[in-house]
């Protein structure tokens, strides 16, 4: 019996190949692997496409055939069959409108208080509850269905069930427990169930397709060993694979569902929790090697979570719209923690749902009004490219007060071109904050000033990539272009150091460290790891980086991670794992990202050295290194490149050089044949060039730190000894200016003095008061300011022969900082002003090595006030930058001192109502530090707790 012939595909079939091919092409996949294209094509085995490549297939298909996929797709199709189906399925092929209609939006009156005495995140939600626990705390957002509410009350009650159920399998006070769940509420109650339960989250993401279930848990046994898990919390569809994944992980007791978690009955066993118990362990490396576990406590987050807020002026008002992935530290901790902290509502939607329409994110913002949200630069780029005009109609996002780009680097290019879009859509542009922050630091580490646009830094390329100085650029070619990610977070520091650790002048680019209540206190069970980690008592990023006005512009990293669709991939792991491919010449593969200007993101790029040249053998192994790959990071390559023996270029020592391997590759010189001298002579220059630059740049220090100090001592000693000498305070006083002018004058550091025309008149009195940067302050004043005047120090000087005695010989007014004669010392100063003196003072007390104005003390105003002379305020720059606290090693720079307009108390009392000389005091040191803050380019650290008083 004849078989029946096989029934024709619909025409549809044949339409949604060539979408598939188009793809294909613009992915410039190989010609061979699309030659068999046919619709049981696996999309992960053959063709080897990611999350966006397929996201962007989606975008086509829905455009194509006017349909609305739905977003679990994105994860579920395997094959262009599954697509086919979903097609097929939608109602006579018409696209389901989208819903623009606005929701009754979440608003408050006022803003409720925040759990300010709160030590840990269970603390935290325990206050909600008390508070309010009926408030919608989560909003789920699931495709077009009505928002699914979770209230303060049911996070709780449904995280006790989870508690109990997590002890009644034996977890105690300390075990980890991996979570591995997608974005939904079992999630939230999974969360925080761990942590009622005494134990520690570690959450690691799930994979992108359940097909990939088995390699995916079987790819993370080694963070599973790591953190010794005892459990994974995970989707049933786990549960065939725990018997293998236990064979592998000895401490995993069980691979249990929320399901079951949640039969258990009664309340938990009450566990105490401290401030630094460890709140989570978020992992940061691949899958092979030994995995990072960053150990962040309650302290640290909660310390991360309020100086975040604080920078942005969060509140109980704000709604966070999220599509993050609760996995990665911007999603769980500035997203989910931030708004629980503040009793914030948070409407979150899985990212398959952005990336199968980022429309719904903007949609969502719409929606209910949201005045923060955030996401990685490629996002912002896949809006730019996926939104049609037509399908922007009526959108709305003048609600956002922040819109926080980080995660990835940030380009320029992308935030101005997202501004100029979404413009006539109420988007402001101050809205656009660039942030930078890493795991290691809880999250959030820099941001920029609220209410201001974007700052791009336009640098000179030849002068950065020679003497690594950010010199701005005046012409607009050749220039480099660096996003400025702001300062440092309140209680927080940054710095930029050396590759001996010194730290450098701004507008020097180095690598970045970083310090403060949020910092981790290393990785769990990796002690070679944490060692690397800490500078002394400062953390190295891993970034290089420049600071200009004390903001932070990266500029690269020190490492070769790649950053590609907002994950970390690390070259080695993806090197060792297609070095074992036969066919394929172990040790001499090279894994590297390249920019790309189209998606705001880095392609990763693979070369990999064999001796085959039949045509079919290389595709078969560019297959196997997509799989191979996919397999290990679960995201494909961008390019395969198959090159002959020698291409791959490394050390002396025998290690990959990826950066050379990239500026072939980028120069289209890599696998190129050329001539042997021009290959030794580019081999010679990329290897070389950047160690000279190095050493150069060395040698230029230290010579410029011994020149310094040797004619220090030189003029020092000479200017000591004509003081000492001189029989007038006016012959002193004009010595030592001197002396000052000629020292900079040898040392090549620039001196420069705006408005001295509002000085008064020499022959009048009066107070000037000055922020205080660094010691050379005080050699500063006396080159640049015109007047003679009495300095007034600390007591402590007067015991020190060589300065005691320069200060005394110039007129310097000393005072003692104890209670005890600190007032006897303020009625001497305020007799010398009322007879006529002028006085300089340091009202900050003291100065640090980090840059911002500190509170001003009292005194110097109150002596204005009582003898009625007028504050001159002074700002000195550029002297932090050439002689920083805490070190004695000195930088070439320029010093500037901008002297402000005078402030009379007269003028001040006539504007207070029966005015006492200390209310004129306190509005003298108000005004008086508003002008010098206004001119200082330095963040404002009044508000902010000291860096000594960090726990």
């Amino acid at each position: 019996m004849a078989e029946a012939p096989p029934k024709p595909e619909p025409p549809a079939a044949t339409e949604l190949l060539a979408l598939i091919r188009s793809v294909a092409d613009e992915l410039k996949l190989p010609p061979q692997r699309l030659r068999a294209l046919c619709l049981d094509t696996s999309f992960d085995r053959e063709l080897g496409l990611d999350s966006l490549s397929r996201m962007e297939l989606f975008a086509r298909i829905e455009k194509h055939f006017g349909v609305r996929l739905p977003e679990r797709l994105l994860a579920e199709a395997e094959t262009p069959r599954d697509l086919l189906r979903a097609i097929l399925a939608c109602a006579s092929g018409k696209a389901r409108a989208q819903v623009k209609e606005l929701v009754v939006p979440f608003a408050e009156a006022a803003a409720q208080p925040a759990p300010e005495t709160a030590q840990t995140l269970i603390e935290v939600l325990a206050w909600h509850v008390k508070q309010h626990p009926d408030r919608t705390h989560i909003l789920l957002l699931q495709d077009d269905l009505p928002a699914e509410p979770i209230s303060y009350g049911e996070l709780a009650a449904q995280a006790k069930r989870f508690a109990r159920g997590l002890q009644d399998l034996g977890v105690e006070p300390g075990d980890t427990v991996a979570l591995m769940l997608p974005t939904g509420k079992e999630y939230f109650f999974a969360f925080f169930g761990l942590l009622l339960a005494g134990a520690i989250p570690v959450p690691i993401y799930p994979p992108a397709r359940l097909s990939q279930l088995e390699d995916h848990l079987l790819r993370h046994s080694k963070i599973l060993n790591n953190c010794q898990a005892k459990l994974l919390v995970t989707v049933p569809e786990a549960k065939p694979v725990a018997r293998l994944l236990k064979a592998q992980v000895p401490s995993l007791t069980q691979v249990i569902t929320p399901e079951k978690l949640t039969r258990a009955s009664g309340d938990p066993d009450p566990i105490p929790r401290s401030s630094q118990d460890i709140a989570l362990l978020q992992y940061t490396s691949g899958s092979t090697g030994m995995p990072k576990g960053v150990i962040l406590t309650h302290f640290n987050l909660l310390s991360n979570i309020r100086a975040m807020g604080k920078a942005v002026q969060a509140d109980s008002r704000d709604v966070f719209v999220s599509w993050l992935p609760l996995y990665h530290d911007m999603g769980l901790i500035g997203a989910w923690l931030g708004s629980l902290y503040y009793g914030a509502r948070l409407a979150v939607m899985s990212p398959l749902a952005f990336l199968a329409q980022p429309l719904r994110w903007l949609l969502a913002i719409q929606r209910h009004r949201a005045t923060l949200t955030a996401a990685p630069n490629f996002a912002y780029e896949l809006c730019l490219k996926r939104l049609a005009e037509e399908e922007l109609k009526g959108l709305d996002l003048s609600s956002l007060r922040a819109m926080f780009n980080g995660a990835e680097p940030v380009s320029p290019a992308t935030l101005e071109r997202f501004a100029a879009r979404f413009a006539p859509y109420g988007l402001k542009p101050e809205a656009l904050m660039p942030v930078y922050g890493l795991a290691e630091n809880s999250v959030g580490l820099t941001f920029p000033p609220l209410g201001r646009p974007p700052r791009v830094d336009r640098i000179d390329r030849e002068v950065f990539c020679r003497t690594g100085k950010a010199i701005p650029a005046h012409a607009l070619t050749c220039a480099l272009r660096f996003v400025s990610c702001g300062r440092p977070l309140p209680g927080h520091e940054v710095r930029i150091v050396d590759e001996q650790g010194r730290e450098l002048p701004e507008r020097v680019e180095g690598r970045l460290e970083f310090r403060g209540p949020s910092s981790t206190q290393g990785y769990y069970r990796n002690p070679q790891a944490t060692a690397a980690l800490f500078d002394g008592d400062w953390l190295i990023s891993g970034d290089r980086a420049y600071l200009a006005d004390g903001e932070v512009y990266l500029t690269g990293r020190e490492k070769d991670i790649v950053i590609h669709a907002g994950r970390n991939l690390y070259p080695q792991e993806i090197e060792e794992a297609v070095g074992r491919i036969a066919g394929i010449r172990a040790g001499c593969v090279a894994a590297f990202g390249s920019p790309d200007p189209q998606t705001g993101t880095e392609r990763l790029i693979v070369v990999a050295e064999t001796r085959e040249t039949d045509p079919k053998a290389r595709e078969k192994l560019i297959q196997a290194i997509q799989q191979q790959v996919f397999s290990l990071t679960g995201s494909a390559p961008d390019e395969v490149r198959l090159a002959p023996p020698g291409t791959v270029l490394k050390t002396s020592s025998g290690k990959i050089r990826r950066s050379a391997c990239k500026e072939f590759y980028e120069r289209g010189l890599l696998g190129r044949p050329l001539p042997l001298w021009r290959q030794a002579l580019h081999l010679l220059a990329a290897a070389v060039r950047p160690q000279l630059r190095r050493r150069l740049r060395q040698i230029q220090a230290l010579s410029f730190a011994a020149w310094a100090w040797s004619m220090a001592g030189a003029i020092g000693a000479l200017g000591w000894l004509g003081v000492l000498v001189l029989p007038t305070l006016e012959r002193r006083w004009r010595f030592a200016s001197w002396a000052a002018r000629f020292l900079a004058r040898v040392t090549g550091i620039s001196l420069r003095a705006e408005g001295l025309d509002h000085l008064p008149a020499a022959e009048r009195p009066c107070i000037y008061v000055s922020n205080h940067a660094s010691y050379l302050d005080g050699a500063a004043v006396l080159a640049l300011i015109p007047r003679r005047f009495g300095f007034v120090a600390k007591r402590e000087f007067t015991s020190q022969f060589i300065a005691g005695t320069f200060l005394k010989r110039i007129g310097c007014e000393f005072v003692e900082r104890s209670s005890e004669h600190s007032v006897q010392d303020a009625k001497r100063l305020m007799q010398a002003a009322k007879r006529g003196r002028s006085l300089w003072f340091f009202p900050e007390g003291t100065f640090t090595r980090r840059p911002g104005l500190l509170p001003f003390r009292l005194g110097a105003f109150m002596t204005a006030a009582e003898a009625g002379l007028p504050v001159v305020p002074v700002t000195i720059r550029g002297t932090r930058q050439i002689l920083r606290a805490d070190s004695w090693f000195p930088r070439p720079g320029a010093i500037s001192l901008i002297v402000s307009p005078p402030i009379f108390p007269q003028a001040v009392a006539r504007e207070l109502e029966n005015p006492s000389s200390f209310q004129i005091a306190v509005r003298l040191r108000e005004l008086a530090r508003q002008a010098i803050l206004s001119r200082l380019g330095e963040p404002d650290l009044a508000e902010e707790p000291s860096p000594l008083l960090r726990t």
